[in-house]
């Protein structure tokens, strides 16, 4: 369990190049349950003013402290030297449930079209989720969910 006297956020979600702002709408509610931070870096597929990311991140917004970089270059400048970014993708081989999470800690995904691409996940640790049923992967907001509440039960010992 974390010290309970710990300061800053629980954890931080990064979306390199989201391309469906209700996917993104659906991640800042999950951040603002949670107390994640929800980054964003360009280019997106929507404005963060469209109807569609509106309706998906509700009133939840409010309870986000969201960043957006110009691209992947301005976040990683804008990162602090501690900082530890996990890439989530179907091409690693470790599951997130074995990743150590500690609070601060960076889950970053990709694109929904193509998830992260190659130059950028091999650059980093990768964690994957079960998909034990084979086919396509999860939606991008599900699969946030689902590795930031690991993240937070490792953290917390929810």
């Amino acid at each position: 369990m974390s010290d309970p006297h710990s300061t800053g956020p629980l954890l931080h979600v990064v979306l390199f190049e989201p391309e469906k702002a209700g996917n993104v709408g659906n991640v800042a509610r999950t951040c603002s349950v949670l107390g994640a931070e929800l980054h964003l870096i360009r280019p997106f597929g929507f404005h963060l003013h469209d109807r569609e990311f509106r309706r998906a991140v509700m009133d939840y917004l409010s309870g986000v402290t969201l960043h957006e970089y110009a691209g992947w270059s301005d976040f990683q400048a804008r990162l602090p030297d501690t900082a530890r970014v996990f890439a989530f993708s179907a091409h690693a081989t470790e599951y997130h449930t074995r990743a150590g999470f500690r609070r601060g800690d960076y889950l970053l995904f990709g694109p929904e079209s193509r998830g992260l691409p190659t130059w950028l996940r091999d650059a980093l640790p990768r964690l994957k989720l079960p998909q034990p049923g084979g086919g396509r992967s999860l939606n991008l907001s599900v699969a946030a969910g689902v590795a930031a509440f690991e993240a937070g039960r490792q953290i917390e010992g929810w």
